[in-house]
């Protein structure tokens, strides 16, 4: 199914790049230093009051498609002045720009004026062109990309972490990945459908899959960074990213990378290569019309492997009774029938080479299998046993089977992956010069199938977990997904009457399907399927906006009024697994009772010894019918926004934005901002504002019991419970609000003309109320009280919840350089951004009267979570980037600066030990045969750095030597590829 669907996904994107056809309607050109007569890249150019334009390629040329002439083409870049050309018809023009002032760049974030550039917003907001970084950077997705650009956004790749193997949690300024809002083409694109349980960054949140969008469809990203709920809605605590397609026409751009990590610690430290990484990406742009319009569309293909950065497995891997069952393996016995069968275990203990004298003798000596097991199967009761107390004979047994250690590793490093992604946008203008209106429309499809693993089951682990009659060595369980993302927004714009009007609906579908290999459920013993679907995570979301805004030239220097409504409908939903995937069975193959097995302790399944594993799939339980859930609400806006130059200088602007939602109620936030230029360079800027998040449905709705395991790898059983169920009544937690947040930021922009340099200031400051976290989990109390009975009736030894349990402050600062120079006849770009913050816990924890009672505070809010929310990811964080262009060369070097972080670690075993700070360096060289053909050839990591690896008590048994928990870049290590680009106009 996965390469069928692989190979549909080809042949859709083949299907939509036909030959290139003449345009009308476009204009072309090149942008050269008017100084040394060279291209330019990077150039920004647009149409005059609008947001339609386009970026040089390296070559300096770029194409705009133009609905109606005359026009007015506006161009700048770093360290040039701006500027402008009239343009009356199609045509190849050429600029040549003089050494001047920093880029201004159309925003379509930030602010609704519709000519607002970067540099002259009252908010900082960057902006991250895309064709240089996809074309000279080693990084080829989404989130991996901005994590080594943007500063203050931070993402990974998990490692044995469920779900979150397959989609990277990603946060800016060091909030959650839920206090976030993303855009696609300034629409509010849907989150994903996966709930973040486990322990990593952004535990407890609902995030946006960056991923599912192929990063070669992307013309660039805008990340502001200030507080937008005012402006945009929920999730805009943090900030804002907006990705903005691509809309090139008669244009073929195809490129293939390939690489792998060449590393000292691959394939478990033995070093050499793994993780190998092949993507093709093609984006092709037909003109539509002869006003302008266009369709671009992108296909991308990817397989990434997997790799491995765990050390030989230390603990225990084999008992006595294993060491029994693999002589009777041998001889063809049946093993479902050994461990009743006290005959058949003396005859096959005495093939045991290693059993001295002494215990061949007590087992030859036994008269009963309780008497070696220590298990009485008709009272169900557990004791000593002979075999029982020999519990590790592993070196012995290693040597016997042929095997090594190493055979019994997990699988510690990136999941295995194959994708397939789409991705179209499309505009088509109508109607005269005076009356235009667009017709446009975006969205894609994206199917990735990740291949991740647990924690291994060894065939002498005491509660059965290993399964040894259907694994005889036990087995690494893998968690294999199918995560399914679709999108489509389209929507009419015009004027009216000389207002803009903007009429749009987006809908988006997100669903996580896990498909558990490679494991058994223990209850079916033997006759267990190796293979289960346990079920679903979907997310669905519309949303429709109506938008208004008027520019007035006359009023003031300049006056922009806008103001709009939205109306959106959410759908969460959980899908049952397979029965076999969540129950429990006796040993006639029933689904157990628990009266009956009470009653007869026979009919329990257990191993030899008497234990027990949890019941359905191992590694990952599935959705039971009662987890299953279809859950919706609404929600309305309305918003007002006005921005004014009162003066040529002096820049304010306000917000407003009423929203109610169905399910928690109304919420009214404001914002307001402003921009004072102090010299003809010089800006100074700051905002203030209110925001909320609306808790997810999925923090409302998600229920389910997990395996989990402490960093001493025992494994715990743990039920989450949604707020309005009888265990949240009994803890005394209440149902989800929303959180509440109020904003300030001030800083400065400065130009430096003689210097080529532009220098960004940005301080601020984030408060957050009744901020939502996933609780800590709290242990079966075992004192009579009704919490008791949740525990035992569900099966569960612990229990965990969503609650608006504290609240917080971020406090930051953010560092933008910008510098732009000759270097003899080439061009030399030279980038610093760097992000200070800091986020801690203020006040005391919101519990409840009956968890303060019971001293429960603590693990409402834990250590851990403290520990994931203040120091999980880096504190400082820095990049510098080096891009010279050379004649038919490129070189691109870049230092990014990782500041330290600290494990949740285990305070009874040495508490959170701290992961030093690192300089990760990035280093490509690019060669341009011709205008159409690129080679780029590099590493990111290119020194093999690696983060500090943990003291042994947090290794779980010499498999994190790196923490699982916590990572600043990744635990992979050096990445060599090539790249090869093929641009065909």
């Amino acid at each position: 199914m996965k390469n069928f669907l692989l190979i549909k996904i080809c042949l859709i994107v083949g299907l939509f790049f036909p030959m290139a056809m003449a345009a009308q309607g476009t204009i072309t050109g090149t942008v050269t230093d008017v100084g040394s007569n060279t291209p330019l890249p990077g150039a920004n150019v647009i149409i005059k009051g609008t947001t339609n334009g386009a970026i040089s390629d390296f070559d300096g040329k770029f194409s705009i498609n133009v609905a109606k002439f005359p026009v007015t083409v506006v161009v700048s870049s770093v360290g040039f002045n701006t500027k402008e050309i009239v343009v009356t018809s199609a045509q190849n023009i050429k600029v040549s720009l003089q050494e001047g002032v920093s880029l201004d760049e159309v925003m379509l974030i930030g602010s609704r004026n519709p000519s607002r550039t970067s540099v002259d917003t009252a908010v900082p907001v960057d902006v991250i062109d895309m064709t240089e970084l996809t074309t000279a950077g080693p990084q080829v997705s989404v989130t991996q990309i901005l994590n080594y650009v943007a500063p203050s956004f931070s993402s990974n790749t998990q490692t044995v972490s469920d779900g979150t193997d397959h989609i990277d949690p990603a946060q800016l300024r060091g909030l959650g990945p839920d206090q976030v809002l993303v855009l696609v083409n300034g629409k509010r694109r849907h989150t994903s459908s996966l709930v973040n349980v486990n322990g990593t960054p952004g535990r407890g949140s609902v995030g946006t899959d960056l991923n599912a969008i192929p990063a070669a469809s992307i013309k660039r990203i805008e990340v502001l960074r200030d507080g937008a709920a005012a402006q945009y809605g929920s999730d805009a605590i943090a900030g804002v990213i907006n990705i903005v397609l691509k809309n090139n026409v008669n244009e073929l751009t195809a490129t293939v990378t390939t690489g792998a990590n060449i590393s000292k610690n691959a394939n478990d430290h033995d070093g050499g290569v793994d993780g190998e990484k092949t993507q093709i990406d093609l984006n092709y742009g037909i003109p539509l019309g002869d006003n302008g319009g266009f369709i671009n569309l992108t296909g991308s293909l990817t397989s990434r492997e997997r790799t491995s950065r765990a050390k030989p497995f230390s603990g225990s891997i084999f008992s006595a009774y294993n060491a029994i069952e693999w002589q009777a393996y041998n001889a063809g016995f049946n093993l479902s029938e050994l461990r009743t069968n006290l005959g058949a275990i003396q005859t096959y203990a005495q093939l045991v080479p290693y059993f001295d004298n002494a215990l061949q003798a007590q087992i030859a000596g036994a008269s009963s299998i309780e008497e070696l097991s220590g298990y009485n199967i008709s009272t169900g009761v557990a004791g000593p046993g002979i075999l029982k107390g020999l519990a590790d004979f592993t070196e012995q047994e290693l040597l016997v089977r042929g095997q090594t250690r190493n055979d019994y590793n997990m699988s510690v490093g990136q999941s295995g992956l194959d994708q397939g992604q789409f991705m179209g946008n499309l505009e088509i203008p109508f109607g005269d010069k005076e009356n235009e209106t667009k017709l446009y429309a975006f969205g894609g499809l994206s199917y990735r199938h990740g291949d991740a693993s647990g924690f291994y089951r060894t065939p002498g682990n005491g509660d059965g977990r290993g399964n040894t009659l259907a694994y005889i060595n036990g087995f690494l369980p893998n968690i294999e997904s199918d995560i399914i993302d679709k999108s489509l927004g389209f929507g009419i714009t015009g004027k009216i009457n000389d207002w803009n009007i903007d009429l749009s609906h987006t809908w988006g579908l997100n669903t996580f399907a896990y498909n558990i290999t490679n494991t058994t459920n223990f209850y079916l013993q033997a006759a267990s399927p190796t293979e289960f679907n346990a079920g679903l995570n979907g997310f669905q979301q519309n949303t429709v906006n109506f938008d208004m805004s008027k520019y007035y030239e006359d009023i003031m220097s300049g006056l922009n009024i806008a103001f709009g409504a939205e109306y959106r409908v959410e759908n969460f939903f959980i899908e049952a697994g397979e029965e076999s995937s969540y129950e429990r069975y006796d040993i006639n193959g029933d689904i157990a009772n628990g009266v009956a097995i009470s009653n007869d302790p026979s009919l329990k399944v257990t191993n030899f010894y008497g234990g027990q594993a949890a019941e359905g799939a191992q590694v990952f339980k599935g959705f039971t019918p009662e987890n299953a859930v279809d859950a919706k609400r609404n929600s309305m806006a309305l918003y007002a926004d006005v921005e004014a130059d009162l003066t040529k200088d002096f820049l304010m602007s306000a917000a407003v934005r009423f929203e109610d939602f169905s399910d928690f109620g109304s919420t009214l936030n404001g914002k307001l901002a402003m921009r004072y230029k102090v010299g003809e360079n010089t800006n100074i800027r700051g905002a203030l504002s209110t925001g909320f998040r609306a808790p997810s449905l999925h923090q409302q709705f998600y229920s389910k019991s997990n395996t989990l395991f402490n960093d001493q790898g025992i494994a715990q059983e743990v039920g989450t419970f949604t707020n309005n169920s009888q265990a949240a009544k009994l803890f005394g937690i209440p149902k989800l609000k929303e959180e509440t947040s109020f904003n300030a930021s001030l800083g400065f922009t400065s130009k430096i003309p003689d210097a080529n340099l532009t220098v960004t200031v940005d301080g601020f400051f984030i408060a957050i109320k009744d901020r939502i976290t996933y609780t800590g989990n709290f242990a079966n109390p075992n004192n009579g009280s009704p919490l008791v009975d949740v525990f035992v009736n569900l099966d569960i030894s612990q229990a965990a919840f969503f609650a608006n349990a504290i609240d917080t402050e971020t406090k930051g600062l953010d560092v933008v350089v910008s510098h732009k120079t000759n270097v003899g006849k080439g061009k030399l770009t030279n980038n610093l951004a760097a992000t200070f913050s800091k986020t801690t816990k203020v006040g005391a924890t919101k519990g409840s009267d009956i968890l303060t009672d019971a001293g429960l505070l603590n693990t409402y809010f834990d250590e851990s979570s403290r520990i994931y929310l203040e120091m999980a990811i880096p504190r400082v964080k820095a990049n510098l980037a080096n891009n010279l262009d050379m004649g038919n060369w490129n070189f691109f070097l870049r230092n990014a600066f990782f500041g330290s972080v600290e494990d949740t670690g285990n305070l009874t075993g040495g508490g959170h030990p701290e992961i030093g700070s690192v300089v990760v360096t990035d280093l490509t060289v690019g060669y341009n045969f011709n205008d159409s053909l690129r080679l780029t050839v590099g590493a990111n990591n290119l020194f093999d750095i690696y983060p500090d690896t943990l003291p042994d008590y947090l290794t779980s048994s010499n498999q994190f030597v790196y923490s699982r928990r916590v990572s600043q870049f990744g635990n992979n290590g050096r990445y060599v590829f090539g790249r090869i680009s093929f641009n065909l106009k």
